[in-house]
């Protein structure tokens, strides 16, 4: 355990630090869900609003340092490109 005034800071910082990056980590991880299974479903009309929150919370975890902006950049195309299929198969259909 921490014995110095800085290091016990520096633990509480950590711990606070800690549990904001888990629940953008975790709120993430529940919007990519929602949007995979809204593409499963193939329902065109929910799958641009849920593609457009998505793909908004992925620019936000980038800023608060969560990820890296080549992996958003990455989760975007792959996720445009299979919401874009989902809707040409419904129109297809």
């Amino acid at each position: 355990m921490a014995n110095h005034v800085s290091s016990l800071k520096r633990a509480r910082q950590t711990i606070v630090k800690t549990a904001v990056n888990r629940s953008n980590k975790s709120k993430l991880r529940g919007t990519l869900r929602t949007l995979r299974e809204a593409i499963a479903k193939g329902d065109a009309t929910t799958l641009a609003a849920v593609y457009s929150s998505t793909a908004s919370l992925l620019d936000k975890s980038v800023q608060k340092g969560v990820l890296h902006k080549n992996t958003a950049s990455r989760y975007k195309s792959r996720l445009n490109a299979r919401v874009k299929a989902a809707v040409l198969a419904k129109k297809a259909a």
